[in-house]
């Protein structure tokens, strides 16, 4: 992850959801069951340590949040929704969803080019 900085308030927000939502370790009685108290990942507001389960398993799910909070800065942003994502070669929508909605409309603006050239 990327040197540490005070997270946004978006990010605590992603974070939050994401333990509380996806989590396994994350009880709502208990907290974090392997550590047996309040899941530190709750209070979050830097950069930095993660729990390992919580950076390999869960964040995962969120490709903006990981996007953020990486160190690489090879985010960048969908190319229909906007959202800042992990992009892996050319890569240009964060998700497939995207991806096929992004590619529907550059189809309609080319045939709507098309249409008022003839």
């Amino acid at each position: 992850m990327s040197a540490e900085r005070e997270l946004t308030r978006n990010e605590k927000t992603a974070i939050r959801k994401l333990v509380t939502g996806l989590c396994a370790n994350y009880d709502k009685e208990y907290g974090c069951l392997p550590l047996d108290c309040e899941c530190y990942m709750l209070n979050k507001a830097w950069t930095g340590a993660y729990c390992k389960y919580f950076a390999e398993a869960v964040l995962p799910n969120d490709p903006a949040l990981t996007a953020s909070l990486s160190e690489r800065g090879t985010s960048r942003p969908c190319g229909f929704c906007g959202t800042p994502f992990s992009a892996q070669g050319k890569q240009a929508y964060c998700s497939s969803v995207c991806a096929g909605k992004g590619q529907r409309r550059k189809q309609r603006e080319h045939m709507r080019k098309k249409r008022r050239d003839c």
